[in-house]
């Protein structure tokens, strides 16, 4: 990923309002419900919106860096290795507490809306960025499956927004990502055994 930290956050925040934003339409939806007028709706939900997405931005300034020193420091042959263990590690993120908890307030937005709400318009913002939290908290395994497993390609993109939709608004969204965290932990063991597997998974990048 030999990218400048200016092109590659544009395409980041690009790709995560991609694949995250359609998961977040119950609540932008309920958000707007908040508003009285037109006007007043749309600058809510933009304000809303906006601070969501300079979440996720934020989380690409780290991702960047965190792609950078991967480069650096791990030797291309261990490159097996490290898909595998992020694979492991998502699977394994899919059945833990914190998941179920930021998982719960991304599927119930009236839930969070009562408990979170703030005025005004920076309240918005604000509203937005916990909002965010909330997200990341959800999702932050699978964004590492998609940059360390899948190298960012569209293919990953279009499978893990796949994963985020339907786990926060199918009604059986919560036993999917739980077969999802298996998967993921039997594909860990798969690229184990067989390292060139690796190699196909980002597409050979």
């Amino acid at each position: 990923m030999n990218q400048a930290p200016g092109p590659f956050l544009g395409t980041w925040t690009l790709m995560m309002a991609a694949m995250m934003l359609p998961s977040a339409m119950p609540m932008i939806l309920l958000h707007r419900l908040g508003a009285d007028g037109r006007v007043r709706a749309q600058l809510w939900s933009a304000s809303f919106v906006a601070g969501y997405l300079v979440l996720w931005a934020s989380v690409g300034v780290v991702v960047w860096g965190a792609a950078m020193a991967t480069e650096a420091l791990v030797p291309s042959e261990l490159r097996a290795l490290g898909v595998a263990a992020v694979l492991l590690l998502a699977g394994i993120y899919q059945f833990t507490p914190l998941k179920s908890t930021c998982l719960r307030a991304c599927r119930t937005p009236a839930d969070f809306l009562l408990t979170h709400w703030h005025r005004g318009l920076g309240g918005q913002l604000r509203l937005g960025i916990e909002h965010g939290l909330y997200c990341l908290g959800c999702c932050w395994a699978l964004m590492a499956l998609f940059v360390g497993a899948g190298a960012m390609s569209l293919l990953w993109a279009a499978g893990i927004a796949f994963v985020v939709f339907v786990e926060k608004v199918a009604p059986q969204g919560i036993a999917f990502g739980r077969v999802t965290g298996a998967a993921l932990v039997a594909a860990s063991l798969v690229v184990l055994a067989r390292p060139e597997i690796a190699i196909d998974l980002s597409g050979g990048m």
